[in-house]
């Protein structure tokens, strides 16, 4: 029975332009891009020129862009590095419940190193009040930091909205937007955002590259100390060859974002309702939506299986590879953080199961995995 690969929301394959742009730097071009010679300066120009890529497609000026590992370390130098910036002992985080643990677990650490946290409720759709956001404030808040689109359920917070608030304040707006970009427009501008974090391998990049959007101005301590790459803001030789992978992904998106027929969102999107569709007709009843209805990704279709545990679901479809959303320990049911804060029945989120969808994903897979659900009725 053939694959399907329904889970481009955990990982992307590479886009063909990103490994034809990366061949170069696996073959021949080996140079530093800090050495002023001829082995050198093209890695210089690589890796200028991905920055330059990268900041176009978030509205960026080039020099508010850094390379980093990926989304992971993005996050944990935008909160740490304000912080430490900040230096005060008692400063005050505000965030979401329903923020990856890149945004959660730091937010943890600094917890432990003095600063006071508040994790404000979302409600039954995934989406904070921006005027939770504003009660919140106090004298001492150092940065906000909420996700543009949520990775499990695709719920879209209200980001404009939190911007225009953080400016009010003079306080730092970090937006988490590793599931949003390529797949939905991210501008830093309308969104008033100071720092966003960016993740590769979720836009068709490799694994192990992400950048910080870090707005002129503003002043983060360096996670990374040492000589003065990318600034003086992240030490360590530029990596070219992710770099340039990187910057290939954003052009590829930015033509994806562009486009229309067959392709870009829009079809994603009637994919996606495709299968919602279809889900419903093959298994009536039984089918509940997680997240808002239409302020969602284009490509995320996370739902429930009433009665129904998803991990044993998508081992019976045999080949579709998605993610679920719970786990069984020892008889008791764990819901995913997320889950939990939409207040998510626990025996309801046993069976809920995220499908994301891709530039790849056909008509006829969708097809195929709603026969393989409705075969499973039978």
């Amino acid at each position: 029975m053939s694959t399907i690969y329904l889970d481009y929301n955990a990982s992307t394959p590479l886009d063909p332009d990103v490994i034809e742009a990366m061949r170069p730097f696996l073959e021949a071009s080996f140079g530093n891009p800090s050495s002023a010679h001829w082995a050198g300066r093209p890695a210089r120009e690589a890796v200028e020129l991905a920055r330059g890529r990268v900041a176009e497609l978030i509205g960026a000026a080039p020099a508010e862009v850094v390379f980093t590992s990926g989304g992971t370390e993005a996050s944990n130098h935008a909160l740490k590095g304000a912080w430490y910036r900040a230096g005060r002992a008692d400063g005050h985080f505000i965030t979401t419940a329903v923020e990856h643990p890149a945004t959660l677990n730091p937010l943890r650490f600094l917890e432990g190193q003095g600063a006071e946290v508040t994790v404000l409720p979302v409600d039954h759709e995934g989406r904070v009040d921006p005027n939770e956001v504003r009660r919140a404030i106090q004298d001492r808040t150092v940065l906000v930091s909420v996700m543009h689109a949520n990775n499990e359920i695709g719920t879209i917070e209200p980001i404009e909205e939190i911007g225009r608030i953080t400016r009010e304040r003079g306080i730092l707006f970090h937006v988490d937007a590793a599931q949003s970009l390529g797949k939905i427009p991210v501008d830093v501008n309308a969104m008033g955002a100071d720092l966003v974090s960016i993740a590769g391998h979720k836009l068709y990049a490799p694994k192990g590259v992400g950048a910080l959007y870090i707005r002129a101005g503003v002043e983060l301590e360096p996670l990374m100390h040492g000589a003065g790459h990318e600034s003086g803001r992240r030490a360590g030789t530029e990596n070219v060859l992710l770099a340039v992978g990187l910057g290939a992904a954003c052009a590829a998106a930015q033509r994806w974002l562009a486009s229309e027929g067959r392709s870009g969102p829009s079809a994603t999107r009637a994919l996606r309702d495709r299968l919602h569709f279809g889900l419903e007709q093959a298994l009536p009843d039984q089918i509940v939506l997680n997240g808002h209805p239409d302020l969602r990704l284009p490509n995320t279709l996370n739902v429930c299986f009433r009665g129904r545990d998803g991990a044993e679901l998508l081992a019976k479809l045999d080949g579709v590879a998605a993610s679920t959303g719970s786990a069984c320990h020892a008889g008791s049911i764990e819901l995913s953080p997320v889950l939990r804060a939409i207040g998510v029945d626990p025996e309801l989120g046993r069976g809920a199961v995220r499908f994301s969808l891709g530039r790849a994903t056909t008509a006829d897979e969708i097809d195929e995995v709603v026969a393989r659900l409705r075969a499973l009725r039978a």
